[in-house]
């Protein structure tokens, strides 16, 4: 086993936890410990969710439950109905919660953004879209047609991609924001890019980039932020000689 504490010093280090804005929701950092402050094993997920907590809750010795969207996402609500029964749960289980938003998405190595480049075959990539004091995102030079980025889109993210054909065929510069940035098409247009890759974006955000003449792929919000809680946890199982598995729960947005 691994001290708890341990593990998250290690975490908040490599995550800059301390440092890198946020939404109010997302309370980084570890969210919930665990009464025995010990770790026998390490699950990634991308939601604290009640069913996802269930499923960790079975797994044998004490977890460290290592998500990207965490417990107090929908801001603060009466410990009563799905809200107590997850964390109840969690407690009886002696599991403890870490969770990390923007600072995995924007870390250069166990980053959404960067391991979804590196999934599809991204060699080079420069940081992207100034946001809070740091870069949302990361793009890349390319020479792509649009056909073969979607087939690489699909395969790396297992599931169908969702394509607004407002830019070029022949993609010369490729951005990427995982998760939920379809509302930033214009702004991520300004920046030079002709092709946007994200997971989700409001109805709007498909007739804008028409008109901005950019390319926008519409990934899924789930699909496109599995990246960074599986490498993280795979390189935090390691450096502390713990298992690790992934918890699968789409939400198919």
């Amino acid at each position: 086993m691994a001290s708890l504490h341990s593990l998250t010093g290690i975490l908040d280090s490599e995550l800059s936890i301390a440092s890198i804005p946020d939404y109010p929701g997302a309370v980084n950092g570890l969210q919930l410990e665990n009464s025995s402050g010990r770790i026998a094993r390490i699950i990634a997920a991308v939601d604290a969710c009640e069913p996802v907590i269930e499923q960790a809750a079975r797994a044998d010795g004490p977890v460290l439950l290592i998500v990207h969207h965490g417990l107090f996402w929908s801001g603060l609500q009466p410990m009563r109905g799905p809200v107590f029964r997850k964390t109840a749960a969690a407690i009886r289980a002696d599991m403890a919660i870490y969770s990390a938003h923007i600072p995995l998405d924007v870390h250069p190595r166990h980053g959404n953004n960067a391991q979804l480049a590196a999934a599809l075959g991204l060699r080079r990539t420069s940081p992207f879209f100034p946001w809070k004091g740091i870069q949302l995102g990361v793009s890349a030079s390319v020479s792509l047609n649009r056909e073969t980025l979607m087939q690489r889109c699909q395969s790396a993210l297992g599931g169908p991609v969702h394509l607004c054909p407002g830019g070029p065929r022949k993609i010369r510069r490729l951005g990427i924001i995982t998760g939920g940035a379809g509302s930033e098409i214009a702004a991520a247009a300004a920046t030079g890019i002709d092709t946007f890759l994200t997971g989700e974006g409001p109805h709007w955000s498909y007739t804008a980039a028409e008109e901005l003449g950019v390319n926008l792929l519409y990934g899924g919000h789930y699909a496109t932020e599995t990246f960074g809680v599986k490498a993280l946890a795979a390189w935090l199982a390691a450096r502390a000689r713990l298992p690790w598995s992934f918890l699968d729960h789409p939400t198919g947005l």
